[in-house]
């Protein structure tokens, strides 16, 4: 992975003006790539461009557009391989978090997928076609949660249109490795994380603000740094209060929901909740 992740290489990133699109740009930008940005809000993207270019020397393009547009998405790869001719790493960053439960309609739920997952189908179904032709080594990055694997309640859409970014991206993977091997597909999946997405009124130049059980946006992409060279599909952050094995314990009980036919989401079932939590003191002993 290092040969992606290298000077003049293209790393290609939507929802690029905040949070973890921002992290991931400036991480970039370190190495000296070549970055192409999207996003939808113009006033952040000029100032996340302003703000890179004078901090490094890097070559940047800023294009606004909406990520439920083909439109705006076919235009972006133009742009990347009309100017640079290659996108070394696709980074899908771009979502909403907004609630939508199991008694909201279809409008609702659509936007979430929309947003979510479908922009991602999309991205991959434009870019995909073009990095295969190109016999670099390059890769796709979807942003997944941990929602979208142990799915707890109360927020239901979101849950949903997560767990089908997991199916994507891991079919993705093995569809890759089997037929176009200069390609990896990988999930990143954050924690707790210090963003505008759960956090819309935080300010990201006062880090005395940020609550201790969050990760920031920049620790989530030095984590994913490191196991993206790696190698690791998989990239499941842990955060501020919760650790890697409690991550996996509590992804374990989960699946065997399903093999052990317990109530669906036992975790969060009154007669089953503090048989959880006995199991996941024991598992961490």
């Amino acid at each position: 992975m290092q040969s992606i992740l290298q000077k003049d290489r293209v790393a290609v990133i939507t929802g690029a003006a905040m949070g973890i699109g921002f992290a991931a740009a400036e991480k970039f930008a370190k190495y000296q790539m070549k970055l192409v940005l999207f996003d939808k809000n113009t006033d952040k993207l000029k100032q996340t461009e302003e703000e890179l270019k004078n901090k490094y020397t890097v070559e940047i393009i800023s294009i606004n557009g909406d990520i439920n547009s083909t439109q705006d998405l076919t235009k972006l790869c133009d742009t990347v391989y009309n100017n640079f001719g290659e996108c070394a790493l696709l980074f899908n960053n771009a979502g909403i978090k907004e609630n939508a439960l199991i008694f909201d309609g279809k409008e609702k739920w659509q936007k979430h997928f929309n947003n979510n997952f479908f922009s991602i189908v999309e991205m991959q179904s434009i870019f995909l076609p073009k990095m295969i032709k190109n016999e670099k080594k390059s890769a796709i990055v979807n942003l997944g949660s941990k929602e979208g694997i142990t799915t707890p309640p109360g927020n239901d859409a979101y849950c949903a249109a997560k767990a089908a970014v997991k199916v994507l991206t891991e079919h993705t993977a093995h569809e890759l490795r089997n037929l176009y091997p200069h390609i990896s597909a990988h999930l990143l999946v954050p924690g707790y994380t210090y963003t505008p997405m759960n956090f819309p009124n935080m300010d990201k130049n006062n880090p005395a603000a940020q609550p201790k059980e969050t990760w920031s946006a920049a620790q989530v992409i030095d984590y994913f740094i490191e196991h993206f060279l790696n190698g690791d599909f998989y990239i499941i952050c842990p955060d501020g209060e919760v650790s890697s094995e409690l991550d996996a314990a509590r992804i374990e009980w989960a699946a065997a929901d399903i093999y052990q036919n317990r109530p669906a989401l036992s975790r969060w079932h009154k007669d089953w909740k503090e048989k959880f939590n006995l199991w996941v003191k024991n598992k961490l002993k």
